[in-house]
């Protein structure tokens, strides 16, 4: 799942501007995420050796330690995804995400970094829950030990392409919500959050947000655009997952050599 979550549509963008809170946050948050989630499964599970590989760890604990890394990423995921949909809905030339986390500070405090967190943890939770799960179902169906190396590798990036669809599938209604909250503040007219903007108008909740939502358009709302964060999640976690084995298997080799070296040695 890339962050795999975002500005969702039904809103203008310009997808290409201030790209420095997501290019910044998305390395901490993919390291948090999946050692919280290696970390996790250990600690349910101790028969664990290889979270890589997690044979005969049932799914159940697999979703629980995905959810877990979930809510360990949200530290980062929250107050970077806020300060991308500012400013990528803000009509200010050449403003920087620098610029809107300034606004934001300004007007909230740290704290108001993380507005809109409680639904933002919810969402990550469920999603690299099922994240997780799904990659892991995946590959106990279709892995086999007659797999050659391309076969593998070819296993490796379809399981993760609909790993990242499901997480899409089962968190859209929320990061819909999610991103139509944190959009409530700001002043489109200015581009800008003010004091007094804050106090004049009302702002609505999660649940006020997903009621009316649903009363003026219709459960199609919630999954509108889902066709299309479908098809960019399953090629950006396909990469994303056969980059990560690649990289575990890499380090566990060598892992190995040193420890072969350092026995070398000592006798």
């Amino acid at each position: 799942m890339s962050s795999k979550f975002g500005c969702r549509p039904g809103m203008r963008m310009q997808i290409h501007r201030r790209a420095a809170a997501p290019i910044l946050g998305y390395g901490a948050l993919n390291a948090i995420l999946f050692v919280a989630y290696n970390r996790s499964l250990k600690a349910l599970d101790g028969s664990v050796s290889d979270p890589t590989n997690p044979v005969g760890v049932s799914p159940y604990n697999i979703w629980l330690a995905g959810a877990a890394g979930g809510l360990a990423s949200w530290t980062i995921s929250s107050p970077t995804e806020f300060i991308k949909c500012r400013a990528q809905l803000d009509r200010r030339p050449e403003v920087s995400s620098w610029t809107v986390a300034k606004d934001i500070f300004h007007t909230r405090g740290w704290r108001g970094l993380y507005y809109g967190g409680g639904i933002t943890s919810a969402r990550d939770a469920i999603g690299y829950g099922f994240y997780f799960w799904s990659y892991e179902l995946c590959k106990r169906f279709m892995t086999s030990e007659d797999d050659g190396q391309y076969q593998a590798a070819m296993n490796i990036l379809l399981c993760g392409g609909i790993a990242g669809v499901v997480t899409w599938g089962s968190v859209f209604p929320l990061d819909m919500i999610k991103t139509r909250l944190q959009a409530q503040t700001i002043d489109y007219s200015r581009g800008t959050e003010t004091q007094s903007l804050l106090h004049q108008r009302q702002t609505l909740n999660y649940f006020q947000i997903a009621k009316e939502t649903y009363r003026a358009e219709g459960i199609k709302a919630f999954y509108r655009g889902l066709g299309v964060c479908s098809v960019r999640a399953f090629m950006v976690n396909a990469v994303q997952w056969a980059a990560y084995e690649w990289l575990m298997k890499s380090f566990s080799q060598w892992g190995t050599q040193v420890k072969l070296q350092e026995s070398t040695v000592g006798l």
